[in-house]
Order: structure tokens, then C-alpha cells, then sequence
């Protein structure tokens, strides 16, 4: 019961976290810093490199949440447990988006030219992959018990 509630509010905390700002950044540290988003990240990549955009809307979006409906899925008896290890493995791919997040802010601030800093929802959007690791985990387990 609690991996269901904790699975469905996925539902709802992967788009506040895509919409959520993960990082500020700015040209030079005397101007103002620009909040960016993974929906707006996203934007601005379809402009420029329309191949990595469809990768990382893939990890960042897609991965995350059919995971999640997946697991919603096999806690309401409507799929197979046999799916568990796909969507395990979906769930990691997400994670694959926040190492190239935190890539990105390191090399950033390694330049120096710029300034960058993380946000809130850098936080969030990796409690949410975490927690979907940990729900999927709990879920196999749960299910070698029965």
C-alpha cells in the first residue's frame, strides 16, 4: 500500500520537477542569472541539436515517467511482474540525466567565465529518480516474498 502512494505521487513530482528551476546561470557574475529548467533546457536544445534533445527528452521524460505508470501498473495487478527488470532498468536511465546535469554545472564552474548554481528542483528531480529506484527495488523484493 505505502509503495503504491509513494509510486503514484511520482505521478505528480516528475512534471513540478521538470517545470522546477534546476539551475540558475548567467554569462558573467555581475548580470542577473537565468533559471533553466528541464522543460526549458529542452527548448533551447530542439533549437540547436534536435538529436541530443530527442535523447534527453527520452531519459529526462519519457523513462521516468513509463516507469513509473509501469510500476502503477504491476501494484494494481494490471501487468506482469516479469516486466519488473525492464522497468528497473528504465528508471536507471533516468538517473543518467541527472550525471549530465551535475556534468554540466561542474564544467561550468571549472571554465569560470559564467556563473552557476543549483536549484531546488536539481534536489527534486533526483529525490524523484532515487525514490523511483528505491520503489522498484522494494517491489521485486516484494514480490520474491509472495
Amino acid at each position: 500500500m505505502i509503495l503504491r502512494a509513494a509510486n503514484l505521487s511520482l505521478l505528480i513530482l516528475f512534471p513540478v520537477a521538470w517545470f522546477a528551476p534546476l539551475l540558475r546561470a548567467g554569462f558573467l557574475p555581475l548580470f542577473g542569472l537565468d533559471e533553466i529548467s528541464v522543460i526549458s533546457g529542452l527548448q533551447s536544445l530542439w533549437e540547436t541539436d534536435p538529436a541530443l534533445a530527442l535523447l534527453v527528452t527520452f531519459l529526462a521524460i519519457f523513462a521516468p515517467y513509463m516507469k513509473t505508470i509501469g510500476l502503477a501498473l504491476i501494484h494494481f495487478g494490471q501487468m506482469r511482474r516479469r516486466v519488473l527488470p525492464v522497468l528497473t532498468w528504465l528508471g536507471k536511465l533516468a538517473m543518467a540525466d541527472v550525471f549530465l546535469i551535475a556534468l554540466y554545472i561542474v564544467i561550468a564552474k571549472g571554465i569560470g567565465v559564467g556563473k552557476v548554481e543549483t536549484a531546488w528542483g536539481l534536489y527534486l528531480f533526483t529525490a524523484c529518480v532515487l525514490a523511483s529506484i528505491v520503489i522498484s527495488h522494494l517491489t521485486a523484493r516484494s514480490s520474491r516474498a509472495t
